[in-house]
């Protein structure tokens, strides 16, 4: 009894940090797409650092997890596994051997709030009026295939899929084509990825290419986000 007791207990800790960690500190997703490649392909799991943005400030080149902001995904289907397959399921999601059915995306931050994003007069991407020389963008790809001259909103980011042609990302949800409608709110920000864990061949730590961004000076007045 005593024994059974000890477990009980140790399960109960080993569940309670699990969730803290999972809530406050770290998690695993699952990589569903090519929108991210080479960076990231399909089947890749990360870990997302979820102290950014809510202690540390988002970057422009940050890879990161968001919550689906305004139906990008569409609607999502209805999964129903019972309790048990449910509980298997939610215990893999949680270290990212699965893939959840939670509406998370991934993308690269190009625009912080106030920046004037265009694309692509002089062949490159621009930001704040400084051309961008993007090493990550997939080989072959064009920095995109949709001109547009954006101001991201207050408490917004701009974000693109690094392979550029496969992407349906900040710049496929702007009808208005200023950046209000297709800037991800900063508070739908789940964290940074900060590196693929597996498979383990994949292993690697994931740049926000600081360089990529060094010469983009500061922006300016910030515009207030639509209602």
């Amino acid at each position: 009894m005593a024994a059974l007791k000890e477990i009980v207990i140790v399960v109960t800790m080993a569940l309670a940090l699990s969730f803290i960690v999972k809530t406050f500190l770290v998690q695993a997703f699952y990589i569903p797409s090519g929108s991210m490649e080479t960076t990231l392909i399909r089947d890749d799991r990360v870990i997302v650092n979820k102290l950014v943005p809510r202690l540390i400030d988002l970057k422009r080149g940050d890879v990161v997890v968001f919550q689906d902001p305004d139906q990008w995904l569409g609607e999502l289907p209805t999964v129903d596994r019972g309790p048990v397959r449910g509980a298997i399921h939610q215990a893999l999601t949680f270290v990212g051997l699965l893939p959840s059915d939670s509406d998370h995306l991934i993308k690269r931050v190009i625009g912080l709030p106030g920046d004037r994003v265009t694309c692509c007069v002089s062949g490159k991407l621009t930001v704040n009026g400084v051309p961008v020389t993007e090493p990550y963008v997939k080989a072959g790809d064009a920095p995109s295939s949709l001109s547009f001259d954006v101001t991201v909103p207050a408490e917004h980011i701009w974000v693109m899929g690094d392979h550029r042609s496969n992407s349906e990302d900040s710049r496929f949800h702007d009808p208005s084509g200023t950046g209000a409608d297709g800037s991800v709110p900063i508070a739908k920000v789940t964290g940074r990825a900060i590196s693929v864990v597996w498979p383990i061949d994949r292993w690697a730590w994931l740049s926000d290419f600081a360089e990529t961004f060094s010469g983009v000076p500061a922006p300016g007045a910030i515009p207030t986000s639509s209602p």
